[in-house]
């Protein structure tokens, strides 16, 4: 065969060769710069400090930093539709929770992205289990007490929540269908003011996050009936599940994962997981998570997927059989 035949030949494989050296040269170098994290939530709040809480050993696990890039608005949707969009080289992430993950997609005629297909799971952050808790002067003091008193007011009972399709609404709603009761619901902006507000005594009744709740809980200006979970929450031990009340199998949580775009590579990914598992294994992370009355979630990007498809088919009943929407 003569030699000009031949040389394609080479040079075809000399450049599979240099291909495969530039992707495995990429995926060891990874990451040769900061990483942005986007937290669709306003800064200083409860997602916020989460996120923060992690950048720092993350970052230095991996050797680049991690900056926060605080993008709130529309239910998260601003935030979710730029990562989802981004590029898909582990460069950007999201602060992917209930609302982009699992309740958004029924709450929302139409999204500019797939909460199903446009992100690919790193791992889940931690959770805010629910507690449903009352103004002192309510005369309740557990779930049968207070399924007694809110059945005998003729007008029905009004609660606060930090916002319409909140994890706060939507686990009041799934309270409803489990108990019957006519609630009538009052949407805040954000959780401070309808927690105040609940204390204050504007409003008889709530579901809060042990997040925002732990201090007024603590100082005795709500009284907690009953808490979302399938066992007690350590720092929570004196409160009863509502399951153990009788409400069985009555579960609820705010949520968060972490996330990037998919087609991220698999090897990145990995990468991600490993800092962000070994993160949330620390001794400061646990002890910081534990004065905000979250628990660490650690787990595989498959647990999250999971999780995550389950919570999803879980909302999208309870919205479906209240109706809600908010476009």
């Amino acid at each position: 065969m003569p030699h000009f035949l031949k040389f394609p030949a080479v040079f075809r494989q000399s450049l599979t060769l240099l291909a495969f050296a530039a992707t495995a040269a990429s995926a060891q170098t990874y990451p040769a710069r900061s990483i942005e994290w986007v937290v669709p939530y306003p800064a200083g709040g409860g997602s916020d400090v989460v996120a923060r809480s992690l950048t720092e050993p993350m970052g230095k696990a991996l050797g680049q930093a991690i900056i926060i890039n605080n993008k709130p608005g529309a239910g998260t949707n601003i935030g979710a539709d730029y990562v989802a969009h981004a590029k898909a080289d582990g460069y950007t992430l999201l602060t992917g929770d209930t609302a982009t993950l699992a309740a958004n997609p029924s709450l929302y005629s139409k999204l500019n992205y797939s909460a199903e297909k446009d992100f690919a799971p790193v791992g889940l952050l931690a959770r805010f289990p629910m507690v449903l808790v009352v103004n002192p002067a309510v005369p309740a003091k557990n779930l049968t007490e207070f399924l007694a008193w809110a059945k005998n007011q003729a007008a029905g009972v009004s609660y606060a929540t930090p916002g319409a399709g909140s994890p706060h609404h939507l686990t009041a709603e799934l309270f409803r269908g489990k108990t019957g009761l006519s609630l009538v619901h009052v949407p805040y902006r954000g959780a401070a003011p309808a927690v105040q507000d609940v204390a204050g005594g504007q409003l008889p009744f709530m579901f809060v996050d042990t997040a925002a709740g732990m201090g007024f809980i603590n100082s005795g200006r709500l009284r907690a009936i009953g808490i979302a979970s399938p066992k007690r929450v350590k720092n929570f031990e004196t409160i009863p599940t509502l399951d153990e009340q009788g409400l069985k199998g009555f579960e609820a949580y705010a949520w968060q994962g972490l996330v990037a775009p998919t087609g991220t590579p698999p090897e990145v990914i990995a990468q991600l997981n490993k800092a962000l598992v070994d993160a949330l294994n620390t001794t400061a992370v646990k002890a910081r998570f534990q004065v905000l009355g979250l628990e660490p979630t650690p787990g595989t990007p498959a647990q999250m997927a999971s999780y995550a498809k389950a919570e999803r088919e879980k909302w999208a009943q309870v919205i479906r059989a209240s109706g809600i929407k908010l476009d």
